[in-house]
């Protein structure tokens, strides 16, 4: 018996919506109406209107230049309706459109084209005799509640635009395709008319038929191989699908709705979630790019198993899914807030999450292990970005760190730490201590140079008063409620500048770390650009021990040997304020984040 065959067929929009289409269930959401961290929005709808438009506006009263939008890959079902294998961003977006030019055609008033209401909906009869009505598109899957019925319909204005992320871009699409004919035609029926005659009648798709939905889930694959129109995730949940078993559909989509879930909830991006995934769990180079992953997939099924049993891997990888969601929210793996991350995060911003690579691969470690990793990593990564290490370096460091990670345990956990962590710290402590002792406020950005002094404050605070709810929170400390206070102002009054002497209005010293204090919001205002003897005086009303003994220690001390006055004894500080004051406070400074963040301190040069 002949194997049904694969048709493939060049067809103008006219004709493609003759036949009817669903979007399976376990497809990916429509995304052209968003804006996200994929860099996927409603520029594509808007792009794909303004380059139909572009040949419209070239026809000529005897010619029309054809329009090529894409291919689309169907597979026919039993009853009369094909589903839409791949194709369904652009597809969507054609039947949005048409929906969207019924709409205005009919608040301009005025008999509607024939042609048109079929294209959007009609009837069909089985051989059985059974007619059916429906609409030309229908989107199954769960997140779109059914709003595509609702454009269709003709009921936009009534319809829900917040909700699900379907239901959020079908409703951004069809919101920015209404805005397109307005500015565009500004409500002309004539034009419009002719801009729809053009759309349906010379845009053109290739639809490929095929008899088997694994055989359009092979040409889906090869059309979009190397990440061409999809990225590896797309391709990856393809694949996942082209190896199940058609009973495994409904829980393979499911788990895979859940991963996806969990990763667009916390505003990150799939594919860095994936690359991460991979080199905390295989050993992958760190220069893989987000481009080779899906060739990856390709050569090592025999390691992840996503070939023989997709719906296992699916789920490992939604459990990750999981753990990295809460990492994304400074938590561990259980969803329990972690210092050591949301640290991190205030160090280094949105940007850096490259140590979610070692705290994925620590997913087996106790929680009071995890968190001491975490806390070695906040360490470390901080060394590495004040010292100016390039990003491709430290993320080496930290892939093989991932890779030695995955068989470290309670009883070598000290060890991997020494030989990892410390020893990284101690390498570049030379480099800390330049770096640190040359620190002024442009050469660092603001949040780090925040998260710096807070951190530094924070420290002497738990020497003298130990633990507390407050204390232990950073992230209070870098609160708005809390200034960085330039000791000598970069805009002092002129007494001021004479009381400070020499270099009073050199921005190296002003803008040195030295001459730089955390001070509350409210102390800080009433100070303002006041010379040093006065400043002092609001200085001893801060509730930081650093801040309060800028100035005078003895003032702080209530005892003989208990933890303030050890702390209290082991801080400078000055009673006047000058730039070799400053000089000599950032040196303290110096030695006091090699205490804070684990660096061997280096030795003062000896005088001569």
């Amino acid at each position: 018996m002949t194997e049904p065959s694969i048709v493939s067929q060049d067809m103008t929009l006219k004709r493609l919506f003759q036949d009817f289409y669903r979007v399976p269930d376990y497809q990916r959401e429509y995304v052209w109406g968003e804006s996200d961290a994929r860099g996927e929005g409603g520029d594509q709808v808007n792009q794909f209107l303004a380059d139909i438009h572009a040949e419209f506006e070239a026809a000529t009263q005897h010619f029309a230049p054809e329009y090529f939008i894409g291919t689309i890959v169907v597979c026919a079902g039993d009853d009369q309706v094909f589903e839409l294998i791949d194709g369904q961003q652009r597809t969507t977006t054609s039947y949005l459109t048409l929906c969207a030019i019924r709409d205005a055609l009919q608040e301009i008033g005025g008999a509607l084209p024939d042609d048109l209401a079929s294209q959007i909906a009609a009837s069909s009869t089985d051989w059985q005799g059974v007619t059916t009505h429906r609409f030309r598109l229908d989107v199954q899957y769960d997140d779109a509640g059914g709003v595509l019925a609702e454009y269709a319909n003709g009921n936009a204005a009534q319809t829900v635009r917040d909700g699900s992320r379907s239901i959020r871009n079908l409703g951004g699409a069809y919101d920015t395709i209404r805005e397109f004919l307005a500015a565009t035609f500004e409500g002309d029926r004539a034009s419009i008319l002719r801009f729809y005659g053009y759309l349906t009648n010379k845009v053109k798709v290739i639809r490929i038929e095929t008899p088997t939905i694994a055989k359009a889930l092979k040409i889906f694959e090869t059309i979009n191989d190397r990440g061409v129109g999809l990225d590896a995730m797309d391709l990856l949940k393809n694949l996942l699908f082209m190896n199940a078993k058609d009973q495994e559909f409904a829980e393979l989509k499911s788990v895979w709705k859940a991963l996806t879930d969990e990763i667009y909830a916390v505003g990150e991006k799939p594919l860095r979630f994936l690359r991460y995934y991979l080199l905390s769990t295989f050993d992958l180079d760190s220069k893989i790019r987000e481009d080779g992953i899906y060739d990856w997939f390709q050569k090592n099924a025999g390691l992840t198993g996503h070939t023989t049993a997709p719906v296992a891997f699916a789920k490992r990888l939604r459990e990750a899914a999981k753990a990295y969601a809460h990492l994304s929210k400074g938590q561990n793996p259980a969803g329990t807030a972690e210092p050591g991350i949301e640290n991190t995060r205030l160090l280094g911003g949105q940007s850096i999450k490259q140590h979610f690579v070692l705290l994925l691969a620590a997913r087996h470690l106790p929680a009071a292990l995890f968190a001491r990793l975490a806390t070695e990593i906040e360490k470390t990564m901080f060394v590495w970005l004040i010292t100016g290490t390039p990003a491709k370096d430290y993320e080496r460091s930290i892939v093989d760190a991932a890779r030695k990670l995955r068989a470290v345990g309670p009883d070598n956990f000290d060890a991997f730490v020494d030989e990892t962590f410390a020893k990284e710290r101690a390498d570049l402590a030379h480099r800390f201590d330049r770096a640190m002792k040359g620190l002024r406020t442009y050469s660092v950005r603001q949040f780090r140079l925040r998260y710096l002094i807070a951190k530094i404050t924070q420290h002497i605070d738990l020497q003298a008063y130990g633990s507390s709810e407050s204390r232990d929170r950073l992230a209070d400390y870098t609160a708005g409620g809390n200034d960085i206070e330039h000791i000598l102002a970069g805009s002092a009054d002129a007494d001021a500048v004479e009381e400070f002497g020499d270099r009073g209005q050199d921005q190296e010293v002003i803008q040195s770390l030295g001459n730089l204090l955390l001070i509350e919001k409210s102390i800080n205002r009433s100070i303002s650009n006041r010379p040093y003897s006065e400043k002092i005086k609001s200085y001893g009303q801060s509730k930081f021990l650093l801040t309060r003994c800028q100035a005078d220690t003895d003032a702080q001390m209530v005892g003989v040997a208990d933890k303030i006055t050890k702390a209290v004894q082991a801080l400078d500080h000055w009673p006047s304020w000058s730039a070799a004051g400053v000089e000599v406070r950032q040196s303290f400074l110096t030695k006091l984040a090699c205490q804070v963040w684990d660096v061997p301190t280096i030795p003062e040069p000896k005088a001569n």
